[in-house]
C-alpha cells in the first residue's frame, strides 16, 4: 500500500511539472504558431515579438506583430500593430472550438501600395490568404496535429491607419482606417479554422483599406492611368529637348520629371 501512495504522488508530481512547464511555454508555443501558420498563409514574413496570455483570468496580449509585403511590392510592412487584446472563454480553452469573446486591435498600421500594374499589396496577400484558406487543409501548431477550430464573438480594429504609396509619389498620404467590427466568426458550424479566420480578417482589412481610398477620393485606375500619361509626356519632353540642344535651338535644363511629380500630387489635392 505504501508503495502504491509513493507512486501516486511521483505521478501527481510528473504531472504537476508537466502542466507548470507546459503553462510557463504557452506563450512561446503561441508566438512561433502564430509567426509558422502567418507566414505559411501569407507567403511573406510573420514576426510577432511577444505574447502574454494569463489563463486564469482568460485575458492575454500579443504585442510587435508584422506582415512584410509579398514580393513585387516595397520593403515596408503591409500590416502591424503594437498590441492586441484578447479574451477568452476559460472553460473552452480545452475544448474545441476554442471561444475567443474579444479580439481588440488598437491603432494598426496598413500600408496600401498600388503596383505598376494596378493591382495591390493587400490584394495579393488576401489572394494568397484565400489560396490558402481554399485548400481545404487545417493548420497544425506542431507535429502535424490539426488545432482546435476557434470562435471569436467580436473582433475589432479601431483607430487605425491607413498609408498609401503610388508610382511616382515621392511621399506617403496617410488617411484614417474606418473601424473594423466582425461578429461571431466561426459561430456557424463548429467554428473556424485559423485560416478561415485570417481570410475573414484579411478580407476586412482590405475592404477597410479600399473605403479609406475611396473617402480619400483616390482611384486606382485614374492614379495609374495619370502615371503613365505622365511618364510618356516626360519622355516626349526630355526627346525634344535633346533635339533642341543638338541642333542648337536650345540647352536642356531643369527636371523634366517635375512635371509629371506635380500631376501625380495634384491627384491627391496637394
Amino acid at each position: 500500500m505504501k508503495k502504491i501512495l509513493i507512486g501516486l504522488v511521483v505521478l501527481v508530481v510528473i504531472i504537476a511539472v508537466g502542466v507548470f512547464v507546459f503553462l510557463g511555454n504557452l506563450n512561446d508555443i503561441v508566438r512561433a504558431a502564430v509567426e509558422k501558420v502567418g507566414s505559411e498563409m501569407t507567403q511573406t514574413n510573420v514576426t510577432l515579438n511577444e505574447v502574454d496570455i494569463e489563463l486564469t483570468s482568460g485575458r492575454g496580449a500579443l504585442r510587435g506583430f508584422s506582415v512584410t509585403n509579398p514580393k513585387g511590392f516595397s520593403d515596408d510592412a503591409a500590416f502591424k500593430f503594437d498590441e492586441v487584446s484578447v479574451t477568452l472563454d476559460i472553460a473552452s480553452v480545452q475544448s474545441d472550438p476554442v471561444v475567443i469573446k474579444e479580439v481588440v486591435i488598437q491603432g494598426p498600421d496598413v500600408v496600401y501600395e498600388f503596383g505598376k500594374d494596378g493591382g495591390s499589396n493587400l490584394e495579393t496577400l488576401n489572394k494568397n490568404v484565400q489560396s490558402k484558406a481554399g485548400s481545404g487543409g487545417g493548420s497544425s501548431s506542431s507535429g502535424g496535429k490539426k488545432g482546435p477550430n476557434i470562435v471569436i464573438e467580436n473582433l475589432y480594429l479601431r483607430d487605425g491607419q491607413v498609408s498609401i504609396i503610388a508610382p511616382l509619389l515621392n511621399e506617403k498620404m496617410s488617411v484614417p482606417l474606418p473601424t473594423v467590427h466582425l461578429k461571431d466568426i466561426g459561430k456557424d458550424g463548429k467554428g473556424a479554422t485559423p485560416e478561415e479566420v485570417a481570410d475573414q480578417v484579411m478580407e476586412a482589412i482590405l475592404n477597410g483599406a479600399q473605403n479609406a481610398v475611396a473617402q480619400a477620393k483616390i482611384d486606382v485606375n485614374q492614379l495609374t492611368g495619370a502615371a503613365m500619361e505622365q511618364v510618356d509626356k516626360a519622355t516626349k519632353d526630355a526627346q525634344k529637348a535633346l533635339e533642341d540642344a543638338t541642333s542648337g535651338a536650345g540647352s536642356i535644363g531643369g527636371d523634366v520629371g517635375k512635371e509629371a511629380e506635380d500631376a501625380i500630387k495634384g491627384i491627391f489635392g496637394k
